[in-house]
């Protein structure tokens, strides 16, 4: 009678499984980019010239959808999918559409230097869906198994893509560099997720944070420690930022333009889901340690930047600094904390995108990367001189830029909640950055000709016309004119960033435990 039961439990689970509901659909916007990915690989092994026909539009079909897609998801009915290892709440979906967002505009300014660089179109792009792929699902993982898989579809693709430029030392050597440190992280983390579900017997992070709020012990502050080492490396904060000079400057600009905004948008995303749903019983704790984290990384960020001859370091140094703003709304755990993180991911995509587009340009054109050899550029090229200082202003937080709104509301949830260390130093860096963005508009600006460098001198004629433009040329428009007219009609902005909050339960039951453990 025992075997025959023990037959039908056998016989009913796969019956049981199947009838499942794994709610794929909320998934819909990444299986788009998979199919784009797929899809530009076979035209890929048509050839290079069908390749470079194809990939674009492939691409831009792909990433337009998973956007549309984005946007009917938005204060839909939220369901865990796959088992409780994925979720698609407003959060979600805010940090997805970003990085989806960032890929398209990174693809945009991506064709025209590949090109000159004789790069396969097609294999770039299907590299870049590949880490947009794994940085868009690392953005609702809710399960330990989930949030490594994406991570690390995430992290491969962006070392593939740092050593892409096969014939350039420095391409390899940034590859190399991104490689180690970046495995490193991987088996910290692996080792601090081990610890997590030893101790609680699950890998849901719901679960987890559970049974770390109702037995916590030294292995769930050591694992703490582990975790939050993953997330500074993701989100390049001091002192686990040393890959990110080295690697901006090596890798192509392209590149170093998704991973400013897409991976550190996943790895804040990631910060959010894990050490706000998982290690609330650690609040304090963590808050503690991500306040000695966004000290230091806008102190050094922005104060290393002032010595930089390169533009693509100073970028790197000011991404740094960037973070470290960032972490002021994760720190405070408030509703305002929480929705600045996710205007202030917002604004920086098109100032910082648009600012490489700008360097790109440049670069294409001159073959530098040198700060001084921008001087005298508004001679021969007054569009481009006007939008990268339009985007450098902003992301120093001049009014009206759309960094502005971005930086204050930041600084506004910090000083609401208290962070006067956070705030105090947080403007006395911006006014840091201030300098050494108006130094290269200074440097562009120059009156005299003579003054020029020799690189300008030799700068080709440019003519700008709104007849076939460049999809490069059209990214930086685009980009420009979000950043100046975005602060003047921010209130969409806002209101995208307060409906992203209101519409996740996780940040809902965080600020309401605030609230009461700051009443008590």
């Amino acid at each position: 009678m025992g075997e025959l039961l023990s037959f039908q439990i056998f016989i009913n689970e796969p019956v049981e499984l199947l009838n499942l509901s794994l709610n794929a659909k909320a998934v819909l916007p990444e299986a788009v980019v998979l199919m784009a990915m797929l899809g530009t690989l076979l035209v890929d092994l048509a050839g290079e010239k069908i390749s470079a026909r194809w990939s674009p539009p492939i691409c831009y079909a792909g990433l337009g959808t998973s956007l549309i897609l984005l946007i009917l998801q938005w204060n839909g009915e939220i369901q865990e999918s796959f088992l409780g290892a994925f979720v698609a709440d407003n959060l979600a979906i805010a940090f997805r559409g970003v990085i989806a967002l960032s890929t398209l505009i990174s693809l945009l300014i991506s064709w025209k230097y590949a090109e000159q660089n004789g790069s396969p179109i097609g294999e770039f792009a299907a590299i870049l869906l590949a880490a947009t792929l794994g940085a868009m699902l690392l953005c609702g993982s809710t399960d330990l198994v989930s949030v490594f898989v994406s991570l690390e579809t995430l992290s491969v693709a962006s070392y593939l893509l740092s050593g892409y430029l096969k014939r350039d030392a420095r391409s390899s050597e940034a590859a190399l560099k991104y490689l180690l440190v970046g495995s490193a992280a991987a088996a910290v983390f692996l080792y601090g997720a081990s610890l997590l579900y030893g101790i609680s017997g699950s890998t849901n992070l719901k679960e987890i944070g559970i049974s770390l709020i109702s037995a916590p012990t030294p292995l769930s502050a050591l694992a703490l420690v582990f975790v939050l080492s993953t997330v500074a490396f993701k989100v390049a904060a001091v002192p686990f930022h040393q890959w990110t000079p080295d690697v901006y400057e090596g890798s192509p600009t392209p590149v170093v333009a998704f991973l400013s905004v897409g991976s550190k948008a996943a790895g804040f995303a990631l910060a959010i889901r894990i050490l706000v749903g998982c290690f609330s019983a650690f609040d304090t704790q963590w808050k503690l340690l991500f306040t000695v984290l966004a000290v230091l990384s806008m102190s050094l960020g922005n104060v290393v930047a002032l010595a930089q001859k390169s533009m693509k370091r100073m970028l790197a140094y000011s991404s740094i600094g960037q973070a470290g703003f960032v972490m002021i709304g994760l720190v405070c755990g408030t509703e305002d904390g929480f929705a600045a993180m996710v205007l202030y991911m917002a604004a920086y995509l098109f100032m910082n995108l648009g600012a490489f587009a700008c360097v790109i340009l440049f670069s294409i054109r001159t073959g530098s990367d040198q700060i001084s050899d921008y001087a005298g550029l508004y001679q021969k090229d007054p569009l481009i001189t006007l939008g990268l200082s339009l985007c450098l202003l902003s992301l120093g937080g001049i009014p009206p830029m759309l960094g502005f709104f971005g930086k204050i509301y930041l600084f506004f949830a910090g000083w609401a909640d208290e962070q006067y260390l956070l705030v105090s130093i947080g403007l006395v860096t911006s006014v840091i950055s201030i300098y050494y963005y108006i130094s290269v508009i200074k440097m562009m600006v120059v009156t005299e000709p003579k003054e020029a460098s020799d690189v300008v001198k030799a700068y080709p004629s440019i003519e700008w016309s709104m007849k076939g433009m460049s999809s490069l040329k059209v990214a930086l428009i685009f980009c420009v004119l979000v950043t100046a007219i975005g602060g003047i009609i921010s209130n969409p902005l806002f209101n995208f960033a307060d409906s992203a909050v209101n519409g996740t339960p996780l940040l809902q039951e965080a600020i309401t435990l605030a609230s009461k453990s700051s009443i008590g």
